[in-house]
């Protein structure tokens, strides 16, 4: 398995509606209300990645465009203190979903914003 493979993706919406009728018209996915306002699973057929559509948000300032990924990391305390020695910039300090795992989101040096999830649950893959 490798270090921290790409476990989640996020597609952020200023319309969640708009944008669920349009994924599912194209690609015949489907949507699950979880969580928060706004936060909707993505059902695909043989999904290999976890999926979600959510109202457009901001971290570290800027608004997340494109798909926002997270990685599967052991150790997220460990994570956060090694993007930051090499030159990165965390947006969002560690929280717990529960039930799910701790989450951080950091900025690489590039501009690229991505999560890192310790899980506390097995993962499914």
């Amino acid at each position: 398995m490798p270090k921290a493979p790409i476990v989640h993706f996020a597609l952020n919406a200023d319309d969640p509606a708009r944008a669920q009728r349009f994924y599912g018209e194209v690609f015949g996915w489907t949507f699950e209300p979880w969580g928060p306002p706004e936060f909707f699973h993505v059902g695909q057929d043989n999904q290999t990645v976890q999926g979600a559509l959510q109202k457009r948000r901001a971290l570290g300032g800027k608004n997340l465009n494109g798909l926002e990924c997270t990685l599967a990391v052991e150790d997220v305390d460990a994570v956060a203190a090694a993007v930051v020695e090499h030159g990165g910039t965390i947006v969002m300090d560690k929280a717990t979903i529960h039930g799910v795992g701790d989450l951080i989101f950091f900025e690489d040096p590039e501009g690229n914003i991505l999560g890192a999830m310790q899980y506390h649950v097995e993962p499914w893959w």
